[in-house]
């Protein structure tokens, strides 16, 4: 049936309207032969993982980066344009011997200000932001109307906590990333209220509110 369907819409559109349909029916079902091949590689395992859904590919690598193209078709065909996404849960036991890291990533973020421990950490924090990049280049890629998808998108990625050691959320590693004034490190002399960021963002995308949580003010330097 939806095969008719982008048959008959096809029919009435121009070369450069069809050219762009092709491509993303040709990005959802490399998604799909992905999901497909998870599958099948679960299926043909001797143990069962209890854990993983069977559609969830082995490399957790692999499984985030499925999840990042996802969002850039739904973002691409307009199906949503609010998403939240989680790439490590809380006390999260998962270890990382594909970039030397095999210890569990909770144990490892209590530090106690441990230089090993602490490059540890590092490395996981980079390997999080380089698949975070992945996604970021995919936006860019990916035209919508006169600019791109990152042109006219807003995300942020960080971490609830600064110092993970001992739960403190002073300083939190904020990213900001999309249609706005970027290429920046802002760093405040004294603490500001995280929901100041939250107020700019919603002002960016046109809700105006006078608060938002416990903030004061809102960050012009984003805008």
């Amino acid at each position: 049936m939806v095969t008719e369907d982008m048959a008959r819409l096809q029919r009435k559109l121009g070369s450069g309207d069809r050219t762009r349909v092709d491509q993303y029916i040709d990005s959802v079902r490399e998604v799909e032969r992905r999901i497909q091949k998870a599958e099948q590689q679960t299926g043909e395992s001797t143990l069962p993982d209890l854990e993983r859904p069977a559609s969830v590919p082995p490399a957790w690598e692999d499984h985030v980066k499925l999840m990042f193209d996802l969002q850039v078709l739904a973002l691409q065909a307009d199906i949503t344009r609010v998403i939240t996404f989680q790439m490590a849960r809380e006390t999260s036991t998962r270890t990382y011997p594909q970039i030397g890291v095999p210890e569990p990533h909770h144990p490892i973020s209590h530090h106690a200000n441990d230089p090993e421990k602490l490059a540890k950490l590092a490395k996981i924090n980079a390997y999080h932001m380089s698949l975070f990049a992945y996604f970021l280049g995919r936006l860019k890629a990916t035209p919508d109307g006169d600019g791109t998808l990152l042109d006219h998108s807003i995300y942020i990625i960080g971490s609830g906590l600064g110092n993970p050691s001992v739960h403190n959320h002073t300083n939190l590693p904020l990213v900001v990333a999309g249609g706005h004034k970027g290429g920046r490190h802002i760093n405040y002399a004294q603490p500001a209220p995280l929901a100041n960021v939250h107020l700019t963002l919603l002002e960016k995308v046109g809700v105006h509110q006078d608060s938002f949580g416990d903030s004061t003010t809102r960050i012009e330097e984003l805008l």
